[in-house]
Formats: C-alpha cells, structure tokens, sequence
C-alpha cells in the first residue's frame, strides 16, 4: 500500500447485489483485497445503484480534492482487469492528480440522487 501523503480512499460496494452471488463469476474477495494493496478500502452496505453492481467509489486524496477532483463512482466492475484498472490509476494519484484512464470511462457513471418523500 502507498505510505505516502494521504491517498486515494475506495469505497466497495457488498450487500444485495454487489459482492453476492448474483455475479458469480466474480471472486469478491481477491477484489477487496487486491484493491486494499493500493489503498485504503472501505466495505459498504448497499449503495443503491445495484444495476451497476459491482460498484467502486474512488475518493480522492486530499492532492486531489484540493485540484477540484469529486468522487468517481465506477459500475460494472466485474473482472479482474478492471480491478487491475482502477489500482493502477489509484496508483498513480487517483481523481484529480493522475488522468482516469480511457478504459475506466466504460465503468464511470453518475449516481442518482435520491428523493426524499415529504
């Protein structure tokens, strides 16, 4: 894991859909646990955005979001190459500090906001 300044938080979506056996061509948890050799890596219960299971939330380190970078939500990632993607780009600096590779544009989406019932 980078000892460096503060870096790059990952945020991995494990509940209803994401990490369960609904994909099981996935190995979820060689997924955690390589994501936690770059960074520091977060489990959470739903994110409620399960059409894109399996989600990954880049969080910016503090380079980053002093340059303006956001969170980046990633769906979809369901194969180790995207998984090596996202650690490679999480290496370099993440949101903010290093370009998101091309390739993880097909996994960034946007998620909805969600509506509150008066």
């Amino acid at each position: 894991m980078n000892t460096g300044s503060v870096q790059c938080r990952l945020v991995v979506c494990r509940d209803c859909c994401c990490g369960s056996p609904k994909l099981s061509r996935v190995d979820h948890a060689a997924q955690a646990e390589r994501l936690r050799e770059v960074a520091p890596v977060r489990i959470s219960d739903c994110l409620d955005v399960c059409d894109q299971a399996n989600v990954v939330v880049v969080q910016p380190s503090a380079e980053g979001r002093a340059a303006g970078a956001r969170p980046v939500w990633l769906g979809l990632v369901n194969d180790p190459d995207a998984t090596e993607d996202i650690a490679a780009w999480v290496l370099a600096g993440g949101p903010g500090v290093a370009p998101r590779p091309e390739i993880l544009d097909l996994y960034a989406f946007t998620p909805r906001t969600r509506r509150t019932v008066s």
